[in-house]
This record gives C-alpha cells, sequence and structure tokens, in this order.
C-alpha cells in the first residue's frame, strides 16, 4: 500500500469508480464536476495493488472566529472503494493530507462524518447540533418580493462564488476559497437551479441555489442561501414564499444565529396536519461535522475572549501519530503546554507545575476551543478532566455564541 498525491492522468478514472462505489456519483456523470472538485485543491490518494482505491480531498478556507479569520483545511471528501476497505486507506491519508496541511499553515480542520466515531481516530470531535426545516413556504410570514430575481446557473459559478464569499459571517462559520468548487456543487444538484439579485454594478449581492429533486410540487431543498443584511435575507425568503402556489414543501438548513421558527406561521398545526405525509414539515438536528485543531499557537494567536486570564497547564493528548509514517514531519499536536485564555490567548510548550492541568485529547479541546459545548459539560461527556475551579473558569472564559458551520461540504 502506498500514500501519495492524486495524479490526474494514473488516478482519475479509479477515482471516479471509488466514487461510483460510494454512491457518490452515478457512472460517468458530471465529469467536468469530478474535475474541478478533485483539481481545486489538495488530492491524496490510497493506492492498493497498483490502483488509486481511496480518495482524500482537501480544499483551503477559512474559520470564522469571533471576529478573526483562521486559516481552515477543509476535508472535502474521504472515499474508499469496495475492494480496498478496513486496511486503513482512508485514515492513512486523510492523516497525511492533514500534516501537509498543517505544513503549509492550516490552523485548524473541519469535514463532514458518515457516522461517529471514525474520525474520532484522527483527533477530531463533534462540532453543535445544525437544524433542517422542512416547511410550507406559504406559512412564511414575509412579502412576496415586488421585483422578481435573476435565474442563475453553473455557467455563473463565479459570480455565486464571490456572493457567497461576500455573505454575513457568524462564530463558526466555514469559507471556502475555491471557486471550481461552487462550480461542482452546482453541477451535481439534481435539477439544481438558482435565483438572486444583482446590484447597478453587475455585482450578485444575494442568493438561494436549490436542488429540485420533484419540480411539480416539491420538496425544494435549499443548498445554500447568501446575503448580508436583514432586508437581503427577508428578500431571499420571499422568493421563496412566491413559490408556493405550485411548491409545497422547501427544505432547509436554519441559517446560523436565527431561528427559522420565527418567519413561520402556525408551525406547529402544519407539524401536526402534515404528519407521516411526503410533505411532512419538521426539524431535525444533528451535529454531522467534526473539528480539530491543527496547530494550536496559531489558533490561540487568534483568539480574543471578552473575559480575565486563565492560565492553566494543558496536557494534550493527539491519535492521529498513529496513522503518520514515523519519519513525518508533523505528528500531531501532543504534549504539555502552558496556556493563557482571555483577552490576549497564547500557549508556550512546557511545564508549570503550580498551575491547574487540564487533561484533554485534541478533540476535546478543539470542541471547548471552538465554545460547542462548556468545559464543564465536556468533563462529563467527553475526553477532558480538570479540578471543579478550573472548570469553572473555563465556563466563564469561554462564553461563546453557538457555533454555525454556514458552508456545506
Amino acid at each position: 500500500m502506498e500514500i501519495r498525491a492524486y495524479r490526474p492522468s494514473e488516478d482519475a478514472a479509479a477515482c471516479r469508480r471509488t466514487w461510483t462505489e460510494a454512491g457518490w456519483v452515478e457512472g460517468a456523470k458530471n465529469e467536468e464536476a469530478f474535475t474541478d472538485f478533485v483539481e481545486s485543491g489538495r488530492a491524496v490518494v490510497g493506492v492498493h495493488d497498483g490502483a488509486a482505491e481511496c480518495l482524500v480531498n482537501v480544499h483551503p478556507g477559512s474559520l470564522r472566529y469571533l471576529e478573526e479569520e483562521i486559516p481552515l483545511a477543509c476535508v472535502t471528501g474521504v472515499a474508499t472503494s469496495r475492494v480496498a476497505r478496513r486496511l486503513g486507506l482512508a485514515a492513512r491519508a486523510t492523516a497525511q493530507a492533514l500534516a501537509e496541511e498543517a505544513r503549509d499553515g492550516a490552523a485548524v480542520a473541519t469535514l463532514g462524518v458518515f457516522e461517529q466515531g471514525f474520525y474520532n481516530r484522527l483527533g477530531f470531535g463533534n462540532g453543535p447540533y445544525e437544524t433542517w426545516c422542512t416547511f410550507d413556504p406559504a406559512q412564511l410570514a414575509v412579502d412576496t418580493p415586488a421585483r422578481p430575481p435573476a435565474r442563475l446557473t453553473a455557467a455563473d459559478y463565479e459570480a455565486v462564488y464571490e456572493s457567497r464569499a461576500r455573505a454575513r459571517r457568524w462564530h463558526g462559520a466555514a469559507q471556502n476559497r475555491a471557486p471550481r468548487l461552487t462550480h461542482a456543487d452546482m453541477l451535481w444538484s439534481d435539477k439544481g437551479f438558482g435565483l438572486g439579485y444583482y446590484a447597478p454594478d453587475g455585482q450578485l449581492t444575494h442568493h438561494i441555489w436549490c436542488s429540485a429533486e420533484k419540480p411539480r410540487r416539491g420538496p425544494y431543498s435549499v443548498e445554500w442561501m447568501s446575503y448580508r443584511t436583514r432586508d437581503e435575507l427577508l428578500e431571499l425568503l420571499g422568493v421563496l414564499h412566491g413559490l408556493a402556489d405550485q411548491i409545497h414543501t422547501i427544505e432547509m438548513h436554519e441559517p446560523p444565529g436565527l431561528q427559522l421558527q420565527d418567519f413561520l406561521v402556525r408551525p406547529f398545526k402544519g407539524r401536526r396536519m402534515t404528519e407521516n405525509s411526503p410533505h411532512a414539515q419538521r426539524m431535525t438536528s444533528s451535529a454531522y461535522w467534526q473539528i480539530r485543531i491543527l496547530d494550536l499557537g496559531r489558533a490561540l494567536a487568534q483568539t480574543h475572549l471578552d473575559a480575565d486570564n486563565v492560565r492553566f497547564q494543558l496536557e494534550l493528548s493527539d491519535p492521529i501519530a498513529d496513522h503518520l509514517p514515523a519519519d513525518a514531519a508533523w505528528r500531531g499536536i501532543a504534549g504539555e503546554y502552558v496556556i493563557d485564555l482571555g483577552r490576549e490567548c497564547a500557549c508556550r510548550a512546557g511545564r508549570a507545575p503550580r498551575l491547574p492541568t487540564l487533561r484533554a485529547s485534541v478533540g476535546a479541546f478543539s470542541r471547548l476551543w471552538l465554545g460547542v459545548r462548556s468545559a464543564t459539560s465536556l468533563s462529563w461527556t467527553d475526553d477532558l478532566c480538570a479540578s471543579d475551579d478550573l472548570l469553572a473558569s473555563l465556563d466563564r472564559a469561554l462564553r461563546l455564541p453557538p457555533p454555525g458551520s454556514d458552508w456545506d461540504y
């Protein structure tokens, strides 16, 4: 077995086959989208018996942490073929890709999970619950816009990407920095279409992108929504409201920082009336993405808390080294650190025996740092341990807004 960089001329056919076997694409569907996806970021393959049987993709991005933008490695795909399962290829290839991202300056990494547990072996910990809403657009308590939206297609991907990049960002929001990845997502959307608004200077200011598996009655799935202001948000919700004459169901990710239920008329009645219907209205939540810190010093240097300083000893474990070559230059961030959390945060390697000690896995500490759960909560449910006094101090220092990704991959 070998882990190496993706080579388009040698690996493209085998990797498309792997994606087909994983159920991500059907046959040779959308080769252009596959090429955009794989070649717009870092791609690492696991080779078994002379063929690329595992493909890991990572794209550059940034993570919003309060008012800061922190360099982010977006793990956008991990797929293994049917003949190479349980050989360790996926873990090794992902670990190598992350090591290369850390070498090139990424401070944190995030990824979507197929199931909880696998990526914990690489140091990842659960992100927050995210909510999906399914509703009748007629229930939206907003006005249909006076001006009709412009139609958007995959040919407009550059304007769409720029609109997404300029959108309102909340704590925890991810942003991908590969425009071709947005193009691939648009090509892959099932009967995808976009609706949006341009400024007089030609700039796309706000828009939605949807897929329409059942175009006649819905559901329509809002793949993403991009806006900067309250008025732009209301106008986009109004666009959805304007579809209500024909479309019975809209599915969408609840926008970060907001409660979509605030915009719905009689949501509980709607849920009772449509229970067990093909157009059932509901809200569901899941923690479907995970995070880990790759560079502790850089992440903390860009962390500024509205809190008095808390200094402590951190004993950090990191399992990713088990999946890296013995001679790898980056082997994770396990070690002993003196940590300062406050208006200016920092860490230095070493020990200060008189300080209170926090023992944690990198996944648990990453969750604490992002504000997924409090220190006390994590001490009950995750690999994190400290005295009650230190836990209480950390609870006070890390009172953060609920994080929300807002850019799926």
